[in-house]
């Protein structure tokens, strides 16, 4: 493929990148240091149509695909990856589960408001013994007339405390498992029984909120089963899909910077009569962050092109989100070095940055379980099954 980006992305990312910088950037010390959610950045993000980039135009949103996506993943994260964390939790996994299988009728009610940024979404999924064994959750979904009643507790949910409208998976059938007996349920926090629980204290991206999500009798409308009952396993996994490939490329914005960061820093600290940059041991950390960061950046931008054009993508977005975090990683520690002590400051940002890397290789699946995703794909056209 081409991977020029044609004009209206060129521009589209220029957009982004002054929005980011003049309305992300301030405030990412001080919502770090305060551990809230910067709700003010969020209301300005609605009013320029980021809260739903990837979406259609009639559903609310850019209709910049997930291209485009990708670009403010990148950009976002290039500044504040807690800004980032909360406009993906609501796009790229929270509203994208309704976009990808609701009804029009559910698409209407819930994806316009949420790609206009009058709602804000949630993708609600892990609990207390099933994190990347996702397909063990208890949380139950129990028939009642018109309704369905759920009850259960789901942990470490990212926008759960704020979020209007959540997607949630719960136990139909037990007697099927994973396969035919997991529905996603569409619930609004003002239905009866939902309520918040306990907020998490985190190492980094402090400026996102993770929240525990009580269900007790939750009464949700029978209408409210998105996409087949019985198929929600299969609706999380794509939509957990999109989910990792727009994390590579926010781990693409969050390298890059660190990488601009340890060039612009060697090029000013002074040590034994000249400019760090002269060194070779540096030199070397600068050519393999570089090396890394473009070809992460030709593996994102394919697999966005891959999901726009509508060719299977489960392969290459787990790569992205599994080479993109530790792509990070690498960079981020090679930044702190470069940095000597001043990146060890809490004054100083690559100490943040250190933090908020951390959990990129572990949000939306572990390391572990995108080789495993990986290898699947490559081994099951040969009959071969791999198990975890």
């Amino acid at each position: 493929m081409d991977f020029s980006f044609p004009k209206e992305y060129q521009l589209f990312r220029r957009m982004v990148r002054e929005f980011a910088e003049n309305e992300a950037r301030p405030l990412t010390k001080e919502i770090d240091e305060q551990d809230r959610v910067p709700f003010e950045t969020l209301e300005k993000a609605a009013k320029l149509g980021l809260l739903g980039v990837p979406f259609p135009q009639k559903y609310g949103g850019c209709g910049a695909g997930e291209m485009g996506y990708c670009i403010l993943m990148e950009e976002l994260n290039k500044v504040c990856p807690s800004t980032a964390t909360v406009i993906g939790a609501h796009t790229g996994i929270g509203a994208m589960a309704i976009y990808m299988d609701g009804t029009e009728e559910q698409k209407e009610k819930y994806l316009v408001p949420l790609a206009k940024g009058e709602k804000i979404g949630a993708f609600v999924l892990t609990e207390a013994d099933a994190g990347s064994d996702a397909a063990a959750i208890k949380t139950r979904a129990v028939r009642d007339g018109d309704y369905y009643v759920l009850n259960g507790t789901k942990t470490f949910n990212t926008n759960g405390g704020h979020a209007d409208i959540l997607s949630v998976m719960a136990v139909t059938d037990p007697s099927l498992g994973a396969r035919g007996g997991i529905t996603d349920f569409i619930v609004e926090k003002e239905f009866p029984g939902f309520r918040v629980g306990r907020e998490e204290n985190k190492m980094g991206i402090r400026g996102s909120q993770t929240a525990e999500i009580i269900l007790e009798d939750c009464r949700v409308p029978k209408e409210n089963v998105l996409g087949q009952f019985g198929a929600g396993f299969i609706t999380f996994m794509k939509t957990l899909d999109i989910g990792r490939l727009s994390l590579g490329a926010g781990c693409l914005g969050g390298a890059d910077a660190c990488l601009e960061a340890s060039i612009q820093w060697a090029k000013t600290r002074q040590q034994f009569g000249a400019p760090i940059a002269q060194k070779q041991s540096v030199h070397f950390m600068i050519a393999d962050m570089a090396t890394e960061i473009e070809a992460l950046r030709s593996l994102v931008y394919r697999t966005a092109w891959l999901v726009d054009t509508g060719q299977p993508f489960a392969k290459e977005a787990a790569m992205c989100k599994l080479y993109g975090s530790e792509v990070l990683h690498r960079c981020i520690d090679k930044t702190l070095q470069i940095h000597g002590a001043v990146g060890y400051s809490r004054d100083f940002w690559v100490e943040r940055a250190f933090r908020d890397q951390r959990i990129t290789e572990i949000f939306e699946g572990t390391s572990e379980i995108q080789r495993i995703v990986i290898a699947s794909q490559i081994f099951r056209p040969l009959g071969v099954r791999i198990r975890a």
